[in-house]
């Protein structure tokens, strides 16, 4: 291997007539006066004698050709192999054209690939094109993940991605962007597993109730780690939720706008009027019914009430208490306050004033991952409280730290979601938008962490894309999201234009930590989601195991004649919890004939159906 054609300080050409170069592969240029420089393959291809050249739409340009020929290759006859290679680090004059170029040993690369020893970083996946290397590598490094390829399982092969927990502090929030079946949900998945395994405090919404992590893979069963006491999910108004009494006025104002598309002013003024410091959720939803009562009723419909000769005493107790409040609030617009009760209402049949956060609180204070569980509004509603109420526990501890007082330690935490464009979309606003924005720009003095996934970077709030300092890119096809991600990354044309076929499970890791984007293949999760049983398996085994019970009641009341069906019906319905109609099961009873299962027999007089 060789240099060829025109170099630059960033860029050369290697050429080979015998060995064939891989993507991403690492070469060394032995080129001695600029300390042998080290660089990754991006574009290779090779050309023979069958394949015409086509140098106008190739990479490789004349003068490269012109190299080619004089350093002894016959472009008509031998098989060409080119790579364009990229520097690790710009020289400070162009590469000397016809250097010997080798592949490295991994002693001269390892700080190029790996920042972070195992014990203490979280063990990824495996990094495309350093199969080379794998002769090579060191001890501690070898063996440290498993693979799934086209279905099958495999061995590490090549340098395991590392990626070291504590840089965050200085290149915080993740970013984990692509379309669907891309294995994005399952590289977030890696990712939870290893921040499980290190014991960091983890906040996850699950929208779409798939973050368990009980069900263990079963080839990896005996070298997964144990999550039994690692991990908790909590549903929004079965085991937490909001302590009304806790809510200051202004934080009311913000989980009441929440819950239906925000509130207007005169709806704004209705809470400020009406909350009082320590009012319950029973408290303050009474006053509100009664002034929306009073408001409506008015002055002089209730003092015509009040006159009413059947009225008992507690009515008229009731709506003097009525009157005293118009005074003071009847100059409330009816609408508003009507459109607060309804939100209030709305909250609270979702469960959200049931429960507080101290079980999240409690988890997050023991390093677990804490799992919230809920519908996509319950969660946004919630996630504005949850959120707010931790960062603004731990940094109420770091300024304490700051000002020399000792505080009430909160532990430092990871914010996670999927579907991250729901939670901060851009252009629009969201009840948790707010609030993230902040932790974006500033949490990582304090301690606090995003971890936002998304199949749709480009609805993404770009505030919060921009302080995404490593971005995990999978599989994307739109040309949007594309254009979206090569702005906010490092990703070159000819990476940009992979995104659309690259396998599920492999990834682009653009992180500031490197300097550069590595292509890396996710290693298998040590746990599996519960909606992984595929739905057409799902669908035949129902219908398989419905059909069972069903033939087990008809076959003890075989035959089953015309005259029988109603009778049959009645008793499949109850023992096999059916509501099935007489059409319905005769329907059923066509079909097993159709296959085999039973005989139809017909006479000019009934029909009867029997045991094969």
């Amino acid at each position: 291997m060789q240099v060829v054609g025109v170099t630059t300080q960033q860029e050369v050409y290697v050429a080979s007539k015998d060995r064939k170069f891989r993507i991403n592969e690492i070469l060394v240029l032995e080129d001695r006066g600029l300390d042998f420089p080290r660089g990754e393959v991006v574009e290779t291809l090779s050309y023979n004698r069958l394949i015409p050249m086509g140098l106008d739409k190739s990479v490789v340009d004349t003068q490269v050709i012109q190299s080619l020929e004089q350093i002894g290759y016959d472009i008509g006859s031998d098989e060409v192999n080119l790579a364009k290679l990229r520097l690790f680090s710009e020289a400070p004059h162009p590469v000397r054209t016809g250097v010997p170029v080798r592949a490295p040993r991994f002693e001269e690369v390892r700080r190029l690939l790996v920042k972070a020893d195992p014990e203490e970083g979280m063990v990824l996946g495996e990094i495309r094109g350093t199969e080379a290397l794998g002769e090579t590598l060191d001890e501690d490094l070898k063996g440290q993940v498993r693979l799934i390829e086209d279905g099958e399982w495999r061995e590490q092969r090549g340098v395991p991605f590392l990626f070291d927990i504590k840089t965050m502090q200085q290149y915080p929030h993740i970013g984990v962007f692509g379309g669907s079946g891309s294995g994005k949900s399952f590289g977030l998945r890696v990712i939870l597993e290893e921040l499980m395994k290190l014991a960091i405090p983890t906040l996850v919404f699950d929208p779409h109730f798939e973050m368990s992590f009980g069900d263990k893979v079963p080839e990896l069963a005996d070298e997964s780690p144990s999550f039994d006491n690692r991990w908790m999910a909590v549903q929004v108004g079965r085991e937490v939720g909001i302590h009304f009494a806790d809510l200051s006025t202004r934080e009311l104002v913000s989980l009441v706008g929440a819950s239906g598309g925000g509130l207007t002013d005169p709806m704004t003024n209705v809470i400020q009027s009406l909350h009082k410091r320590g009012d319950n959720y029973i408290s303050f939803s009474d006053r509100l019914a009664n002034v929306a009562q009073a408001i409506e009723e008015g002055e002089k419909g209730l003092k015509k009430r009040l006159h009413d000769e059947d009225l008992t005493p507690t009515e008229a107790e009731r709506i003097k208490d009525l009157l005293e409040l118009l005074p003071q609030y009847g100059s409330l617009p009816l609408a508003s306050v009507k459109g607060v009760q309804w939100r209030l209402n709305r909250l609270e049949k979702a469960g959200l004033f049931t429960h507080d956060i101290r079980v999240i609180e409690q988890g997050l204070e023991q390093g677990r991952l804490v799992v919230v569980q809920g519908d996509s509004w319950v969660l946004q509603v919630f996630s504005t409280y949850v959120i707010t109420a931790v960062y603004k526990k731990r940094r109420e501890y770091r300024d304490a730290r700051m000002n020399g007082e000792e505080g009430v330690f909160f532990p430092p935490f990871v914010i996670v979601t999927d579907e991250a464009h729901n939670f901060a979309p851009k252009g629009v606003d969201a009840p948790p938008k707010r609030v993230l924005k902040e932790i974006a720009q500033e949490g990582r003095k304090y301690g606090a962490f995003l971890m936002l996934a998304t199949q749709r970077p480009t609805l993404l709030d770009e505030t919060i894309t921009a302080q995404l300092n490593t971005k995990f890119v999978f599989r994307t096809v739109r040309g949007t999201d594309i254009a979206t991600l090569r702005e906010e990354t490092d990703l070159t044309q000819e990476e940009g234009r992979r995104l659309p076929y690259l396998r599920s499970g492999d990834t682009f890791i653009s992180s500031a930590v490197f300097g550069r984007t590595l292509f890396v293949r996710i290693r298998a999760s040590y746990t599996h989601s519960p909606h992984v049983a595929n739905p057409f398996d799902e669908l035949r085994a129902v219908k398989a195991e419905r059909d069972d019970r069903v033939l087990k009641v008809v076959r003890d009341c075989l035959p089953v004649f015309d005259t029988d069906l109603v009778d049959v019906t009645t008793q499949i319905n109850r023992e096999c919890g059916l509501s099935w109609e007489v059409t319905r099961f005769k329907q059923e009873l066509e079909r097993w004939t159709a296959e085999g299962v039973i005989i139809k027999k017909e006479s000019p007089f009934v029909t009867r159906y029997d045991a094969k």
